[in-house]
């Protein structure tokens, strides 16, 4: 950090670096200390993936087998809580609900949520509607007069 190799006091550099004094004064012991060597980023901070390479590529074989072949069979969904038991019975290691989420992501899986429709629900009618109706009431104006989207009127010449 060259700001405090000129001797920028820490106040100044949390400043322009937008962070605490305690970070900047962090900064610049390990400076003293270390050198610019001590500045450099040692990597993402957090515990190591306690699942290898071989064991992640294994979960995610696991996983697309799908909730019914582990043994849920109410619905087809995942849930943190439903990862955790494959996790554990395969491999003996318990995860919290928010290091499966992480997890799930380091192997490329998303969150998805199901899109909740009325059981009653008509396709074939709901396309007629939206080919025949829609465009009518679409094309209607709401008001005889013309429209301003602003608060105050428009000036008069």
């Amino acid at each position: 950090m060259r700001i405090i190799r000129r001797g920028v006091s820490a106040p100044e550099v949390a400043r322009r670096f937008r962070v605490t004094r305690m970070s900047s004064n962090r900064w610049y012991r390990a400076w003293q200390a270390g050198g610019i060597e001590a500045l450099a980023s040692k990597g993402a901070g957090g515990e190591k993936c306690r699942l290898d390479e071989a064991r992640l590529a294994r979960l995610t074989t696991e996983l697309e087998r799908g909730p019914a072949a582990h043994g849920f069979l109410e619905d087809q969904r995942w849930t943190l809580a439903r990862v955790a038991d494959p996790i554990s019975s395969l491999f003996h290691i318990r995860y919290t609900p928010r290091g499966i989420s992480y997890l799930l992501h380091r192997i490329g899986w998303t969150p998805r949520f199901p899109v909740h429709r009325a059981a009653e629900r008509d396709e074939g009618v709901i396309e007629q509607w939206v080919a025949e109706q829609w465009p009518a009431i679409k094309g209607r104006r709401s008001t005889w007069a013309p429209g301003c989207a602003g608060k105050t009127r428009p000036a008069k010449d």
